[in-house]
């Protein structure tokens, strides 16, 4: 639906609305801290953060499909952004801030363009490893890059983890400045006391002004600060990149842009079960694609879905996305009373708060989790962390998520195979596994029972098991295949039977299907099946199979047959089951 808000705004209702405006304002005054912090994490200026935590709520609640989720400027995003940049301009110049506004306008485009492709269902097979694996090596990141604020001392930026840490030794050797050092980290104290005062307390507002009237008091002279906001509302500049500047940002486009998809839908998800509300991943994506092409008109970085502010909101009431809307508003209302202040804030207390959601971005009980209850899971994880620890945090996404669709091809491809035989204890005569319960099998008919699909993934796991089973069972001439529980086959699924049953004719055998479902069986037909091994070696169930296969067997061996575990089989011996 391209106009997705004429769906739910029928339920703005007197009281829903009322509940909309408190959970919009609380979200507002949370996000003031948080965007001056995510735009220094993102290398930008303050009210680069703020413009977007305005612009992006409102577009993306119009065109996108959660009920509560609040999108706007992200940690994991703003730490791609500044490791994208970093390297080749200055943090808050002129051609960066141009940079960043041209990677927000070319990861919309990106986005609408996963919309156009229905790329919203593949998201489900990203294992939420990757994204944890992601974000705590981001957390190492952005922890790593505030400590040169906090200290107080000068170093190069760019690099990875390790290069800026041996930047950050060898800056400390020439000495600290012990006012940066106190301010930050008595506002980590502030922001880690604060919920424990009291949880509904704003604990980042608070320390940001506990940290500002404690450099004020300490004598702020020499120290960085924020600096004055130039407009508390943004300017419409749309940006027209030129084809070297999108070929050189096109790879970090794309990295924030499956990053930015990968947390909305996430999120998306999450709060769609707990509000009993409809929610389309594709949908999500074309309301973020669209809130991040209007954003870069508006001087707004890429944005997502913020798990932080969209958590505030449902547990502040929030009914329908109108309350990301009202929390846009009141976000300006509260710029133009306190817009003046933002310039005494130092960078020391910005350091710290940063530090502080670092440290929080690390999930340890999700990573223990984890590692404790999955071993391909914790790979996943591990060599996404460690690829954005010490390789690039944009490589470490794109190899956390082939490894991710590689686990989930590699599970596809174990086709499950199961020799079946009746048992003849039992009084239904129902077929088991041959060999977990030892049962014998007839000496000219194998029956195969495959579990899960068939395509060109798992063809060749069916040749190798039908060569083994043949050098196992050589006399086992006769093979009935069970495609009952084969959710879907492609060409080389077929191929690979029929192959099979070729070279058990030219052994003397024959080779016999059962297919149920009457898709599947038109399906089978399409791809050639029929046609190959014959109409009349198709069945609907194994016992019509069995019944039509056993007068076919040869009957000197029938005859001197001691297992007889079919109906069908000749009953010259007093000791027969039946």
């Amino acid at each position: 639906m391209y106009l997705p808000f004429l769906k739910w705004r029928d339920r703005v209702t007197a009281s829903n609305l009322r509940s909309d405006i408190v959970a919009g304002l609380t979200n507002a005054a949370v996000v003031l801290p948080q965007g001056v912090a995510f735009a220094a994490i993102a290398g930008l200026p303050p009210e680069y953060g703020l413009y977007t935590a305005m612009v992006t709520p409102i577009v993306a609640a119009i065109f996108g499909s959660s009920m509560v989720m609040v999108s706007g400027p992200t940690t994991a995003i703003s730490a791609v952004v500044f490791a994208a940049l970093s390297p080749h301009f200055t943090p808050e110049s002129g051609p960066y801030i141009y940079a960043a506004l041209v990677l927000t306008l070319m990861v919309g485009i990106i986005q609408l363009s996963f919309a156009a492709a229905q790329l919203g269902r593949l998201a489900a097979f990203v294992s939420h490893s990757v994204m944890t694996g992601f974000t705590a090596a981001a957390a190492i990141l952005i922890g790593v890059s505030q400590l040169r604020g906090a200290l107080g001392v000068e170093t190069e930026r760019g690099g990875t983890v390790l290069e800026r840490l041996q930047n950050l030794v060898s800056a400390s050797s020439h000495g600290m400045d012990w006012r940066t050092l106190l301010i930050a980290a008595v506002t980590i104290v502030v922001t880690l006391m604060a919920p424990r005062i009291h949880r509904q307390l704003p604990a980042f507002l608070i320390a940001l002004v506990v940290g500002t009237l404690l450099s004020l008091a300490i004598g702020a002279e020499g120290l960085a600060t924020v600096g004055a906001l130039p407009s508390v509302l943004p300017s419409f500049s749309p940006v027209f990149p030129s084809i070297e500047q999108a070929h050189a940002l096109a790879e970090s486009a794309f990295a924030i842009a499956l990053i930015g998809l990968l947390e909305a839908i996430a999120i998306g998800r999450a709060f769609a079960a707990r509000t009993d509300a409809p929610f389309s991943a594709n949908q999500e994506i074309v309301g973020q694609g669209i809130s991040n092409i209007v954003g870069s008109m508006f001087q707004a970085y890429p944005g997502s879905g913020s798990f932080t502010r969209s958590g505030l909101n449902f547990e502040s009431g929030a009914k329908t996305p109108l309350s990301a809307v009202v929390a846009s508003i009141g976000l300006i209302i509260i710029l133009f009373a306190v817009a003046p202040l933002v310039k005494y804030i130092p960078i020391a207390a910005m350091s710290g708060l940063i530090i502080i959601v670092a440290i929080r971005l690390v999930d340890v009980a999700e990573i223990k989790h984890i590692v404790t209850s999955s071993r391909t899971e914790t790979m996943i994880l591990g060599v996404t962390f460690l690829i954005g620890v010490l390789v690039e945090l944009e490589l470490a996404i794109y190899v956390g998520v082939m490894l991710s669709l590689g686990t989930f091809i590699l599970r596809t491809m174990q086709l499950h195979i199961v020799i079946d035989v009746p048992d003849t204890s039992l009084k239904q005569r129902t077929f088991r596994n041959a060999e977990v319960f030892n049962l014998p099998e007839c000496p000219q008919l194998l029956m195969c029972s495959c579990h899960g699909p068939l395509y060109f993934g798992s063809s060749a796991m069916l040749e190798a098991v039908f060569r083994s089973v043949a050098a196992e069972r050589p006399c086992q001439k006769t093979l009935l295949v069970n495609l009952k529980s084969v959710g879907d086959i492609d060409l080389s699924g077929v191929d690979a039977i029929v192959k099979e049953c070729k070279r058990r004719r030219g052994l003397g055998g024959d080779l016999f299907v059962v297919a149920r479902a009457v898709h599947f069986k038109q399906r089978l037909k399409k791809l050639g099946l029929n046609e190959a091994i014959g109409d009349d070696h198709i069945f609907p169930d194994k016992f019509m199979a069995i019944a039509a296969i056993v007068p076919r067997l040869e009957k000197s061996i029938c005859d001197t047959c001691k297992t007889r575990i079919f109906h069908e089989c000749p009953k010259s011996f007093k000791w027969a089951a039946w």
